[in-house]
């Protein structure tokens, strides 16, 4: 049989080649910089091949570097699913999860739904991720990530999803608008405003444009917002109109604000909140328990809005 590399080698090489750096690498694999680089030298003699070229400012890797490094994250993935399914035939709601979510999602859902998910999974500890889409699925993709809670339509190759609830949009302005006075907003309304967006690399930039087909319309290019908080201040100061998810609405974006929000006509395709998992992993029971207890806490949420006043049309103005 032949000698194979040990998985400590290899995480050590996937490291070096994520960061170009043996020393932030180092850190992020909790050793020393030595211990590091001596591993990846026996990698290399083990190999017979130079896996990366070595200078004092950086570290770039060989072509076969990038060739063993994708391989090591095959088997890296491969280790970390034997293990485990190993822990869900002892517990299958036991453990950690690595949970991402995306950043027009997060800070909406997290804080009414963890305590609800301590309560369905007691012995479950959830380590929480904020990053963008693509980021994140990256992660998700190398085993970095257990799970994800993104907004569809996007790109999902290799990943099962399950829907949890449809976010429709809403348009967001000064009371002195001419939309204010809209009970709902027709997409051909909104043509002749400055329409403020999130800034490239947000999906619910892409998702605001389908939701009222607005691909050609006036954008104010000028101001890109980096979060929804930032687009409601700037439609707070004039500068435009903008589209914020049903989702933030309800957990009190606009409160404080002097602005109101109507919604798009009900024919206009909301965003879908989903749960993604790879298709490889072992966790999938696991994964649709938690898809269903989320999607029951989103039910409750939207029918207690819905038992109160319909949220058809709001005005929020400033506490006074």
């Amino acid at each position: 049989m032949k000698p194979l590399p040990t998985l400590r080698q290899l995480r050590f090489l996937v490291a070096v080649v994520e960061r170009r750096h043996f020393g932030a690498a180092a850190e992020e694999c909790l050793v020393s910089q030595s211990a590091l680089s001596a591993a990846i030298q026996e990698l290399e003699d083990h190999l017979g091949v130079r896996l990366l070229e070595r200078t004092k400012r950086v570290v770039i890797p060989t072509a076969v570097g990038l060739d063993m490094a994708e391989r090591a994250r095959a088997l890296l993935r491969g280790a970390e699913e034997m293990v485990e399914a190993a822990q869900d035939a002892r517990d299958p709601l036991s453990g950690s999860l690595q949970l991402g979510v995306i950043p027009t999602i997060g800070p909406f859902l997290i804080p009414g739904i963890m305590p609800i998910l301590r309560e369905a999974f007691p012995k479950l500890k959830i380590y929480l991720r904020e990053e963008q889409s693509a980021p994140l699925l990256a992660r998700l993709e190398s085993g970095q990530a257990d799970a994800a809670i993104i907004a569809l339509p996007y790109p999902s190759d290799g990943l099962e999803t399950m829907e949890l609830a449809r976010d429709r949009f809403f348009v967001v302005c000064p009371p002195e608008h001419r939309l204010a006075s809209r009970k709902k907003v027709r997409p051909g309304d909104m043509a002749a405003d400055d329409l403020l967006l999130l800034e490239d690399g947000h999906c619910l930039r892409e998702h605001a444009l389908a939701a009222c087909s607005l691909e050609g319309a006036r954008r104010n290019s000028g101001f890109q917002g980096t979060s929804l908080h930032t687009l409601i201040q700037m439609a707070a100061n004039g500068l435009g109109v903008t589209l914020v998810p049903e989702m933030a609405i309800k957990a009190g974006i606009l409160r404080g604000m002097d602005l109101v929000a109507r919604p798009l006509e009900d024919d206009s395709p909301p965003r879908v909140v989903a749960l993604a998992w790879r298709l490889s992993s072992s966790r999938k029971a696991m994964f649709r328990q938690l898809g269903e207890v989320l999607r029951g806490a989103l039910r409750s949420a939207e029918g207690e809005t819905h038992a109160g006043s319909p949220a058809t049309a709001m005005t929020i103005s400033p506490d006074r």
